[in-house]
């Protein structure tokens, strides 16, 4: 029996164990399970490692996409470039590689809304997620810059910065901030809604609720939206082929 699952904090209703329990019924497969490994910090990982027999592989997830890095063996050129991890290999002699699948689901379902238009973008947030996102803009030759509550090096415009001028300049608007996510469904970034139009893609990495209040703020204004949903499902099956397993 080969043990999968989801590494950490707050994640009973997380979308990777619905995905692979239907997965797994779906395509016959009966030598396989999938579970959550709720863990209050990181420290705690080591002993699911330890106590946990014939565990193959981890996905990763919010707040630990950076923090399990010392606790691998191996990253694999594009975690490393990324600097955060949400898949983990883990060997039959035991050594733990990290990956990210993240960047690979971005791009896979971003990509079908471009046009030759989208050349710029901002990204709100700066926590794991957000690092494979600026990797796969990079990758597709699109320039971005970061949007968070505080300046810093890597930070360009604080929420207050933003202008409906600079809403304009940047065509795709990526939320990857947890504003938004079920039960909390009437927050939002705040950003000068006004100034999106027909021409901007908004995209938000959370999937539940489906429309969150960026999502329907962006759709009043004619933009073309998208939730985290495919993301999440292509950056699981890319995870799928990493563990490998049969």
């Amino acid at each position: 029996m080969h043990k999968l699952g989801l590494l950490g904090r707050h994640i009973a209703y997380s979308f990777s164990r619905i995905y692979f329990k239907n997965k797994f019924e779906r395509e016959g497969i009966k030598d396989c399970t999938y579970e959550n490994f709720d863990i209050g910090r990181i420290e705690l990982f080591p002993n699911i490692i330890k106590n946990t027999p014939h565990l193959r592989g981890l996905n990763v997830t919010i707040p630990y996409k950076q923090e399990v890095i010392p606790f691998l063996d191996e990253m694999d050129e594009v975690a490393e470039e990324i600097g955060a991890v949400n898949t983990i290999k883990i060997t039959k002699n035991n050594k733990l590689i990290g990956y990210n699948t993240d960047c690979y689901g971005f791009e896979k379902s971003l990509v079908p809304l471009l046009s030759s238009n989208h050349k710029s973008a901002l990204i709100l947030g700066t926590g794991g997620a957000s690092k494979a996102i600026a990797y796969s803009l990079k990758k597709l030759g699109i320039s971005y810059c970061y949007v968070s509550r505080s300046a810093s090096k890597q930070v360009k415009y604080t929420y207050s910065d933003l202008t409906e001028a600079i809403i304009k300049q940047h065509l795709i608007i990526i939320n990857c901030t947890p504003l938004g996510t079920f039960p909390n469904v009437d927050d939002c970034p705040n950003i000068p809604y006004e100034a999106i139009t027909d021409k901007h893609v908004l995209y938000d990495l959370i999937y539940n609720p489906e429309e969150t209040t960026f999502l329907k703020q962006g759709k009043a204004y004619g933009a073309t939206i998208c939730n985290g949903q495919r993301m999440l499902e292509l950056q699981a099956e890319k995870s799928w082929s990493i563990w490998n397993l049969y």
